[in-house]
């Protein structure tokens, strides 16, 4: 059984399930782009639920709103539709990033419109994503100060990798500054659990490393979490971690 906090618990188990947990296609509309996504809508839904955001990594890109759906928190969710939160999952097109403006205000937009159309509450609203979309997570902890009660960000980063992952990065950092710092200063009070795999040889686990320390230096709320052996694909131990989401819902803007 997935360990919440009481009043997540006290949302869904509320008699028999009269509308079951499931998941919705939904669109919304950017600087004259529609963009389609995915909503995970808990059983029996009640007024004011918390609300996830979650960025897929760079290998679900696409406009068939389906590959998001493949790696990291949604295969997760299928397995426990007990998941007592709605959590919006948008698609980055082909050839783009979270850390793009028009793909950052299209995740942000579809996360709004979904507050809105399930009366979400806006004090509990939680970031997390893999690889890209881990460094898109950063960028938008950046970007949105105070806007996220907690969030998790696995094996992602803030600066540029080799070859095709030159144009990932966290924008914004001034010339000459220490990124890791530089973020770890704009995301503010926000409480963050980083996850990365010890022998990651697509995002270099030191990334996940220099943010870790960089929080710490702030004395910031940060918990890290490297798995040893475990390459790129540390997504999957990062969402089985049994205390992973009592830790985010229990925190509140």
């Amino acid at each position: 059984m997935l360990r919440t906090l009481a009043f997540l618990t006290a949302m869904t188990a509320v008699g028999a399930s009269s509308a079951p947990a499931q998941f919705v296609e939904r669109s919304v509309d950017v600087a004259g782009k529609t963009y389609r996504y995915q909503v995970f809508v808990p059983a029996d839904i009640k007024p004011h639920p918390a609300v996830v955001l979650f960025l897929h990594g760079s290998g679900e890109r696409g406009s068939d709103n389906q590959k998001q759906m493949s790696q990291g928190l949604p295969p997760w969710l299928k397995q426990h539709m007990d998941f007592p939160a709605v959590v919006v999952m948008p698609q980055a097109p082909d050839d783009t990033a979270w850390t793009d403006k028009a793909d950052a205000d299209m995740a942000m937009a579809a996360l709004e419109k979904s507050i809105s159309e399930f009366h979400g509450d806006r004090k509990h609203l939680y970031l997390t994503g893999l690889s890209m979309g881990g460094f898109g997570s950063w960028q938008l902890a950046v970007d949105h100060p105070g806007t996220f009660a907690a969030a998790a960000i696995i094996c992602g980063g803030v600066t540029p990798l080799e070859g095709e992952g030159q144009r990932l990065y966290v924008h914004g950092v001034p010339a000459g500054t220490d990124p890791s710092a530089w973020v770890a200063q704009k995301i503010g009070k926000l409480p963050v659990w980083i996850f990365h795999g010890g022998d990651d040889n697509v995002v270099p686990t030191e990334q996940s490393r220099k943010m870790n320390a960089a929080l710490l230096a702030r004395k910031a709320e940060v918990k890290y979490s490297e798995f040893p052996g475990v390459n790129h694909g540390s997504w999957e131990k990062a969402y089985a971690t049994p205390d992973l989401w009592s830790w985010m819902f229990g925190h509140a803007r």
